[in-house]
């Protein structure tokens, strides 16, 4: 971090020049553990400190408001904050969209979540119901920007298809989007017509080449299994993982950073990949025990990736690659699994996650290198197009 420009959060930036309506209105918090200042502050005694009395509840998006759930489905339920005497509203719960009773203690609602870059992390789409229930109630939402940690530079994979929407994608983002949670949600507000009375306070020195761990800031993890930011790194790519039967590394202390199962042969997968050239990334062979998830209690043999250059490194393009080679080294073991996946009993979950039945299809036909250049790559130039009026950092 340049300390002459050093980076400052949109909760920072709000505490320091402060909205009218947050001084003399009542507004809810939208935040979890990771919604923290410089020196690790809780946003909610932050704002409370700074705006005595007029926070008068809190919400929690998927993983809860202390960030502990696991994911896919494993709910939290709606609580008590017993220090500031507030009551927490789980947004991942029976409902995933605000209710009449819980926005009507409020005159706005705020909104502090750090993003993951990535179109499946579902913190954007639990932010679209917030906007839907925001402009159907007329109360004004008011996001305070947090840097995309892998950058907001390098796009992958193509839109996903209207046909797959669902809690990990209810618009056409693509699955690597470089744009931070408070310019996607002004695309969202846009693009899906919502309308909501939104206003985005920017983080302050940021530019779209820095990545975490060039911005100064702490790293808290937003989610149990991204507990680094080198975790968000390869999570565009491994998190497809999740619909195979392949353990992405859940239940380890290297999630999404490791991956394997108990009927890959290293040697003959090291060799494949090898073959690629895939830039920007090595392979550690590893063996491993989920302590949860996919295979518990079983030796999972895999690699572990190793991001030698995160410029150059594309996730999204090195994960279809392992699938396919998996696919083809073991036909017989590789599986795709099948739903429920995020709340959708229908659709396949890889699907869903890569937004079309596009991946699947081509690994069912021996998909060849054209083929995942083609579904990784996606129509970048037309993303930057669509977003060209929203982005905030250039």
């Amino acid at each position: 971090m340049n300390e002459k420009h050093p980076v400052i959060s949109g909760l920072e930036a709000c505490l320091a020049d402060p909205p009218d309506i947050l001084k003399s209105g009542r507004f809810g918090l939208l935040m979890n553990q990771a919604s923290v200042d410089r020196h690790g502050q809780l946003a909610c005694y932050l704002m409370e400190n700074a705006f005595p009395g007029w926070l008068t509840t809190l919400f929690s998006p998927q993983h809860g408001f202390a960030g502990k759930q696991q994911a896919n489905m494993i709910e939290s339920r709606d609580s008590y904050h017993l220090e500031l005497g507030l009551p927490v509203y789980s947004l991942y719960s029976d409902t995933r969209r605000p209710t009449e009773k819980m926005l009507r203690d409020i005159d706005c609602l705020v909104i502090d979540l750090q993003d993951v870059g990535t179109r499946v992390y579902t913190y954007i789409w639990t932010i679209s119901y917030c906007l839907e229930a925001c402009q159907q109630a007329s109360l004004p939402v008011i996001i305070l920007d947090r840097v995309n940690p892998i950058g907001g530079l390098q796009v992958e994979g193509p839109c996903l298809d209207p046909d797959y929407t669902s809690f990990v994608g209810r618009a056409a983002v693509p699955m690597r989007h470089a744009l931070t949670i408070g310019e996607l949600a002004c695309w969202v507000n846009r693009e899906m017509q919502i309308g909501a009375n939104l206003e985005v306070i920017p983080v302050q020195g940021w530019e779209r080449s820095r990545m975490f761990d060039q911005t100064g800031l702490p790293w808290i993890a937003p989610s149990p299994n991204l507990p680094s930011w080198e975790n968000c790194l390869v999570y565009p790519g491994q998190v497809v993982l999740e619909a195979t039967n392949i353990s992405e590394g859940r239940g380890t202390d290297q999630p999404f950073r490791q991956f394997g199962a108990p009927f890959i042969q290293v040697a003959s997968l090291l060799e494949q990949l090898s073959k690629l050239e895939l830039p920007g990334v090595s392979w550690s062979p590893t063996t491993f025990q989920p302590t949860f998830d996919k295979w518990t209690g079983e030796a999972c043999h895999g690699l572990v990736l190793q991001v030698t250059d995160p410029v150059a490194f594309r996730p999204y393009r090195t994960t279809l690659a392992l699938i396919a080679e998996v696919a083809r080294l073991w036909p017989d073991d590789f599986a795709w699994i099948s739903p429920p996946y995020e709340y959708e009993m229908e659709k396949m979950p890889v699907d869903i996650v890569t937004g079309s039945d596009a991946l699947r299809k081509a690994v069912s036909a021996g998909s060849v290198m054209a083929d995942l250049d083609r579904l990784a790559t996606g129509d970048q130039a037309t993303w930057w197009e669509q977003t060209a009026s929203i982005r905030i950092y250039d």
